[in-house]
Formats: structure tokens, C-alpha cells, sequence
């Protein structure tokens, strides 16, 4: 289906979309914003010379420039949300070490900290003092220097009145939060911790305190008892060692009801990209999908055994999820998806390809570095991405609003342009929406937005889908459904449909389109906005439906082509273009899945 938007009614979809109001909204505002940085606070990021405060990262996101690294870095727009959410494991040590003053601030192994000069005498450091003290532990530990749990309170105190002093109501939300750094065996299965308002617990909890996730949530549960409401958010899962989406729970039992009901609860979302690449899908395991090649970072593979396998990638969970519904009753992976940067140099939202500069300090703060070395002990710089950016569709920009939108999954991400996406599914909704007033209005009243269920039903589900470009950005070339469902045998499958697409190009008797071109000069690094179009919508019916089976949909956007960030370097720095790194890519977005439920 080509695209039903006429070129007149762009102005009114722009409109209606738009971010805006004091006032609440009832169809919803898009906002964006960051929901994974790292200040000084956090030890790794201290080790790579950040020196950018809690309070100097909110005023990044809100638009004020700072130089890093001897290079001036500032958003060409401000964001609507932040959240900094610096590794709970040594913000006491941190805290000792950047406060004059406070408790083992004069610490002998903390002056050393404070005078590191080259990366070699920083990894050294980081070695000698973390990983070699945890390496093969079963319970990681405070290095010697810990100078007791008043540090983490009072480091914790300096990381609330950042974001109290920064957060303005209507403006920008500035949320507090913290990441659980948890890491078994060297799989990555860090969370990230947000609170809704500022009735926050005296200390955050940490992999030092706690090494499961079942412990996680169980801490998290004291905290709802209190009366406190937050929720967390699974990290990239192209790192877990097959651990985000598992049989088992950490102590080795197949997975409970109670597990499946606990995690559903606390883990309404999951990072579905950030700087160490994407988490979607991979080209290995995906090869009918042709747009799985995408920020695929396979050195992550180099190192603590993090070899891939499809249970590694968002699609794969979710498909799993299906059939841990089946056999349990509840979807313990039912995740709507968001996305951060992972930066470790404080710049919340750092996401243009035309200036990246890395993410943690030397390690990949250099053109050498990102060409021919990388992040030790993680990713190749020349695989690193720029990271991602998280959308809501809320009433308000408020933390209740923002946290609202994130608790019940209306939700989106992009791999750094401001892309708008939204979608509907219902079986009462009108197959051809006259316009976007219409699709949101009637998605709301006859269907469910994105992160909805779609209750047991004899009639096939229709789905409505839109999108909207980056203002200062490239055209869009399609949009797509991704739907997965298991069938009564417990069998999993997949199938991918282009819903609506630029120009006036026709899929194949296969069901292949083509192409949508590529405007791309390499020797320039540039392009230009010939191809494509501002704005899509469109409808898909899943004629295919069978009642029985589980389901998930979510919505899929693709750019025109536009050129990498490593392009853009080689070009600036008059160096050749790197052979096995992509030179353009098709930036993207996606919206967080619709399910279908048999038992409703």
C-alpha cells in the first residue's frame, strides 16, 4: 500500500502530533527524552575523565553547551525528559572521591584515583580495585576504600537535589533514577531504576547488596509497600549470554507463575538500543528480515563469552513470551521498548551522527580509537552506535505524566532522529483513517495505542499506523508490522508486512518492495531529501488471525538512506571509509508491541 496521506493534510498531521501544552491532552503529546547517562558518580565513567555532575548532565539535556574532551558539545534541540542514572555499585566510593572532605576522601588508593594520567594507569586502576577483588565471586564486594553506606546516602542526596533543582513541570521533567548493575558471569543484565515523583528511599540498592534480579524486584516490592511507585527497565540484551529471556530463574528452577507475575510487574520495559549497538534482531539469525543488519556490534562477542544467540534480541524474547504465556498463563516478557545512550561522558541524548565522539572517554574518545581499538572488555569502536532515544505518548510533561506513559508501554524508540510513530489495533477501527485526528481519536475510543491488549476476539484485529519525521531530519521510507505469534503446538513464528511506504513503488508477486534508493554522496557525506516523504500512515488488517493463537504487533519505521557516523568522520578527518563497518544506514524507530491474548 503506498502512502494515503495527500500532501495538504501534512500540516494539519504535524499539528496534532505536535509537542505542546500546559494543559493536559487527551489524545497525547510526543515527548523526548534519555533514560540512561552516567556522570562522575559513576566509577567507570570517573576512571574515563567525566567530570560532568548530575546537575551539568540535566543541563545538557535542557540545551546548554559544555566541552568534552577539548570538543564543544551541545543539542541542537533540548529535550523534554531526563533520567541520570549513574551504577549504584560505588557511588559511596565516588562520593569519598569527589567531595572534599567526606568520609575517605583522603584515602591513600582515592588520591591515586583522582590522579590517574594515562588510560593504561586507568585500566590498571579499574582492574586492581574492581574486577580483580569480584572476578569469580559469588558476591561481589566493596573495595577496601568503602567508607560506609552514609557515602551512598549522601552521594544519593546529590543525584536528587539535581533532579529537583532541574525538574520544571510543563518544561522539562527531570526524573531520579539509578542503574542496578547486575552482571553474573559477565552477562549483562543491568536494570534501570525509575521513580514516578520525588518519595524516594533514603539509599538505592545495588549488585553489591543484592545479586539477583528476584532480590531486585523483592527490594522493589518493600518500596511499593512504602508507597512509592517506580518500575525498571531491562538493559540492552544483546550482551545477556541468553540470560534476559531465560527458562530458568537464578537459582536454576524452569520459571514459576509467581516469577512470570513478578517480573511483569516491575519490568514494563526493555532498552531495545543504545551505544553498544542494537538489540532487535541480528542478520545470523534473522536473514529473512532485510533490515536485521543494523548496528549489530558482533564484537561484543569478543569478550566475557558474550556469544549471540536469537534469545539474545528483543524479538526472540517477545516470541518467547508467547510461549511462557502459554505454559504459565503469564507473559513474564511482555516489554515495551525504549531506548538510551549508555553514555559515559554525562551528554544525555548525544545522538547526532555527525558529531559523535564516543561514549567512554579515552576509550573511544579519540578518531584512532573508534577506527582501530575500542572499549575494553566490551565492543569495538568501530561498532559502536550512537546510541538511542526514548519517545513517550503522554498527557502531560510531568514525571507523573512521563512515568504514566512508561508504566502502561505507550511508548517508542528511535536510533537517534526524532521520528514520531504511533499505532492502534481493534477490530472496530475504520480501515482507512481520513486522517490523524481520526486514527488517534478512534484508536483510543474502538482499539488499544501501543502497549495495549487486544482481549480474545473471533474477528481479525485492524491496525492503524503512523509516522512523522524528524523535523531536521531525513524523509521516511515505510513502515512495517512485525508480528509474532505461537501457534497451538507451542511452534513460534514470525512474519514482517510492509504496511505503507514513499513513493509509488509495488511489492512483488513475493511481497518484496523495493528499494526506496539512496541519495547518499560518499565523498561529501551528504544528502538529500529527493526520496522519501515527511509523513506516512496507513492500516493493516491481519487476515491470517487465528483466535487461538497469542500474538504480539508492533510498528516498525525506516528512514531513507543517510550516512553513518563513521562516514561522516572519515570524511572530516580525510581518511578512508572503513571497509567492514556500514557507510549509510537506514535510521529507524519502533513502537512498542499491541499483544493479542486468547484468554483475554
Amino acid at each position: 500500500m503506498k502512502n494515503l496521506l495527500s500532501s495538504t493534510s501534512i500540516a494539519v498531521m504535524a499539528m496534532m502530533v505536535s509537542v505542546g501544552h500546559a494543559d493536559e491532552n487527551p489524545l497525547r503529546n510526543a515527548y523526548f527524552g534519555e533514560t540512561h547517562v552516567h556522570t562522575m558518580y559513576s566509577l567507570d565513567a570517573y576512571i574515563g575523565d567525566n567530570r560532568m555532575s548530575p546537575s551539568m548532565a540535566y543541563r545538557f539535556a535542557k540545551g546548554e553547551a559544555f566541552e568534552i574532551h577539548g570538543v564543544k558539545k551541545q543539542l541542537k534541540r533540548p529535550l523534554d525528559f531526563a533520567a541520570v542514572t549513574d551504577h549504584s555499585e560505588y557511588i559511596g566510593e565516588m562520593y569519598s572521591t569527589i567531595v572534599k572532605g567526606a568520609p575517605g576522601y583522603d584515602n591513600e588508593d582515592l588520591k591515586a584515583l583522582r590522579n590517574l594520567k594515562t588510560l593504561k594507569e586507568k585500566q590498571q586502576w579499574f582492574f586492581k580495585y574492581v574486577l580483580s577483588v569480584n572476578r569469580g565471586a559469588a558476591k561481589p564486594e566493596h573495595p577496601s576504600f568503602f567508607a560506609g553506606p552514609s557515602t551512598v546516602k549522601s552521594a544519593w542526596q546529590i543525584m536528587i537535589e539535581a533532579a529537583e533543582k532541574h525538574n520544571d513541570p510543563d518544561v522539562f521533567t527531570a526524573m531520579i533514577g539509578f542503574e542496578w548493575s547486575g552482571a553474573p558471569g559477565g552477562a549483562n543484565l543491568h536494570r534501570n531504576v525509575l521513580f514516578r515523583d520525588d518519595n524516594v528511599p533514603a539509599s538505592p540498592i545495588s549488585y553489591l547488596d543484592v545479586n539477583t534480579e528476584e532480590e531486585l524486584w523483592e527490594w522493589m516490592r518493600t518500596q511499593e509497600a512504602a508507597g512509592r511507585h517506580l518500575l525498571a527497565i531491562s538493559h540492552n540484551s544483546n550482551a545477556s549470554k541468553g540470560r534476559m529471556f531465560p527458562n530458568t530463574d537464578s537459582t536454576g528452577k524452569p520459571l514459576s507463575l509467581e516469577y512470570a507475575r513478578t517480573r511483569a510487574h516491575f519490568e514494563p520495559l526493555i532498552e531495545m538500543m543504545q551505544i553498544k549497538g542494537n538489540s532487535e534482531v541480528h542478520r545470523k539469525f534473522w536473514a529473512a528480515d532485510e533490515f536485521a543488519d543494523f548496528e549489530n556490534a558482533d564484537s561484543i562477542q569478543k569478550n566475557s563469552g558474550r556469544i549471540f544467540s536469537a534469545r539474545d534480541f528483543v524479538r526472540g524474547g517477545l516470541k518467547v513470551g508467547l510461549q511462557k504465556e502459554q505454559s504459565l498463563g503469564i507473559n513474564p516478557f511482555k516489554y515495551g521498548f525504549v531506548g538510551g545512550t549508555d553514555s559515559h561522558n554525562g551528554l544525555p541524548s548525544d545522538v547526532a551522527e555527525d558529531t559523535f565522539i564516543g561514549g567512554h572517554g579515552p576509550e573511544d574518545g579519540t578518531v584512532e580509537r573508534r577506527r582501530t581499538e575500542g572499549v575494553g572488555g566490551w565492543v569495538d569502536g568501530k561498532d559502536l552506535s550512537i546510541g538511542s532515544i526514548t519517545g513517550v505518548w503522554a498527557t502531560e510533561n510531568t514525571r507523573a505524566g512521563i512515568w504514566d506513559a512508561m508504566r502502561r508501554k505507550e511508548t517508542f524508540v528511535t536510533s537517534g532522529p526524532r521520528i514520531k510513530v504511533r499505532m492502534f489495533g481493534g477490530v472496530g477501527l475504520n480501515a482507512v483513517p481520513k486522517d490523524a485526528t481520526q486514527l488517534v481519536t478512534q484508536g483510543y475510543q474502538h482499539g488499544v495505542p501501543m502497549g495495549g491488549n487486544l482481549v480474545q476476539s473471533s474477528v481479525a484485529p485492524t491496525f492503524t499506523v503512523y509516522a512523522e519525521k524528524d523535523p531536521d531530519g531525513a524523509n521516511l521510507d515505510r513502515i512495517q508490522i512485525i508480528k509474532g505469534w505461537v501457534d497451538k503446538f507451542g511452534d513460534l513464528n514470525e512474519i514482517i508486512i510492509d504496511v505503507v511506504w514513499s513513493g509509488e513503488r509495488v511489492a512483488t508477486q513475493a511481497g518484496k518492495l523495493p528499494a526506496v534508493g539512496n541519495t547518499v554522496d560518499l565523498k561529501t557525506a551528504l544528502y538529500t531529501n529527493d526520496i522519501g516523504t515527511p509523513v506516512l500512515m496507513g492500516s493493516w488488517t491481519d487476515k491470517d488471525f487465528n483466535p487461538a493463537d497469542g500474538a504480539f504487533y508492533y510498528a516498525r519505521v525506516l528512514e531513507i538512506p543517510t550516512p553513518r557516523w563513521s562516514t561522516y568522520e572519515a570524511v572530516r578527518n580525510n581518511l578512508p571509509l572503513l571497509e567492514d563497518v556500514a557507510a549509510t544506514i537506514q535510521e529507524r524507530a519502533w513502537g512498542s508491541p499491541i499483544w493479542y491474548e486468547p484468554k483475554g
